[in-house]
């Protein structure tokens, strides 16, 4: 933590925009931000984000892909307009392929999967063009998998039969697998 904490404070702007809608995370995240250094403003909705973004542009930014009210990709969009040499990191529990995809067009510099840990924040908000170094506790196999049946599911509004259809899995399986808990 010392010597990304040494890194922060060589920056001649540390302000960053921190936006979840988790606010336990958020806050947590925040504080620990805060202690490497940077000058978190925390926020939970896109809504508020912006406002934030037009007050005040950021530095950085770590925000979250999906919100309540909206996308997280509209705060991306803010912010490069507001302040195109900010650097931003995108967080979401959905991690998958497109949504990585549509954060770094929009402007992203990484895409980062949730719980993160604060210096995989870190490290990837300092990472100088090139790519950051791996995290220390990726996602397992199961776990992507996991998340993105979930995923499915989800987009297919919660409807068992449409999301095996999609999936092209058996309806049976795919309800044995909704019904156990998220594998590590």
């Amino acid at each position: 933590m010392t010597d990304l904490s040494a890194d922060v404070a060589s920056l001649p702007d540390r302000s960053l925009l921190l936006l979840d809608d988790d606010a336990p995370l958020r806050t947590r995240l925040g504080r620990a931000l805060e202690q490497r250094g940077f000058e978190p403003t925390l926020v939970g909705s896109v809504s508020e984000a912006l406002t934030a973004v037009r007050s005040s542009p950021p530095a950085y930014a770590v925000l979250d892909m999906r919100l309540e009210d909206g996308s997280g990709l509209k705060v991306v969009e803010a912010v490069r307009e507001a302040r195109p040499d900010a650097k931003i990191i995108m967080l979401t529990g959905y991690g998958n392929i497109a949504t990585a995809v549509q954060a770094v067009k929009a402007g992203a510099v990484d895409y980062l999967s949730k719980p993160a840990d604060a210096d995989d924040v870190v490290r990837a908000l300092l990472a100088r063009g090139d790519a950051p170094a791996p995290p220390e506790n990726p996602m397992s196999a199961d776990r992507v998998r996991w998340e993105h049946i979930q995923r499915v599911y989800e987009l297919c509004n919660h409807n068992v039969s449409e999301t095996a259809r999609r999936l092209n899995m058996h309806r049976r399986t795919l309800q044995r697998i909704l019904a156990k808990r998220a594998p590590r």
